[in-house]
């Protein structure tokens, strides 16, 4: 793995995608987030009430739609897959770009800095901290689909290391995204982003109804991946095109952390 060096006050040090020293970016979050775990929490239910509203409701009305195999599945079935992958994308990038605090006013990684963590570790472990967000809302969501029977196969387990993927690579993106931010209007712009993804990724109606130019951009989105990957294990649909989504995934996650620790490093190693 190919490696960058940054010298600060004579000593180098060394950036590829973290090291053990991270799991201390974790512990500080779990440490400050010990009493204002309902804040987490509450974001779970976001996507438990668009399955109630539409899934059930809505669904109620459109029956079954067609599914990735061509084969006719109820309403409820196609929209809880997506759902979940939502829910665990919205996790990871709302609690990666937290970091624009904790970066541009609290200044905190400046004090971590000048103990053995290095902006590598900074990147990582904030990462893995928006992961578990992530991974948590699809734990939950899991079980709902589940306890709704939305879940037709086994393979339908695999959806949770899945949303871990799906948060891998949001929150990678989150936290470089977050570092060319400049001031607190800036994260509005993720609406700008996150809410066409979420409308126009396969979340509620197969992507064949779009005109063929916008269905190749909506392919290459990262939230229709996540939507791909998890809907075809739900529904025990494993092939070439859910490897392509997990290829895409992992790839997205290293690079945006290799990209937002070079982006810290200039930042904070000045």
């Amino acid at each position: 793995m190919a490696e960058t060096s940054y010298p600060r006050g004579g000593v180098t040090r060394v950036l590829p995608f973290g090291s053990r020293h991270s799991v201390h970016i974790i512990e500080r979050n779990r440490f400050i987030f010990r009493r204002g775990w309902i804040v987490i929490f509450s974001g779970f239910f976001e996507p438990v009430f668009f399955l109630l509203g539409i899934g059930f409701g809505l669904g109620s009305l459109i029956g079954t739609v067609t599914g990735p195999d061509g084969t006719q599945i109820p309403y409820a079935v196609f929209v809880a897959p997506a759902l979940l992958a939502t829910a665990a994308m919205n996790g990871a990038v709302y609690d990666s770009t937290n970091m624009f605090f904790r970066l541009r006013y609290e200044k905190a990684y400046d004090g971590m800095l000048a103990t053995p963590m290095d902006v590598g570790d900074i990147a990582l472990g904030e990462v893995s901290w928006a992961l578990g967000r992530g991974a948590l809302y699809g734990l939950g969501f899991l079980v709902v689909m589940f306890v709704f029977g939305l879940v037709p196969s086994p393979w339908g387990v695999l959806a949770l290391p899945a949303s871990m993927l799906i948060g891998f690579a949001t929150a990678a993106a989150g936290l470089a995204a977050t570092t060319y931010m400049r001031s607190w209007q800036d994260l509005d712009l993720l609406f700008v982003v996150i809410l066409p993804l979420f409308l126009f990724s396969g979340t509620f109606f197969p992507i064949d109804t779009y005109p063929e130019p916008l269905r190749t951009i909506v392919e290459f989105s990262p939230l229709y991946r996540g939507v791909d990957l998890v809907r075809g294990l739900t529904l025990g649909i494993v092939g070439i095109s859910q490897l392509i989504d997990v290829i895409y995934l992992g790839a997205m996650g290293l690079l945006f952390v290799f990209v937002a620790s070079r982006r810290l490093g200039k930042m904070l190693l000045k």
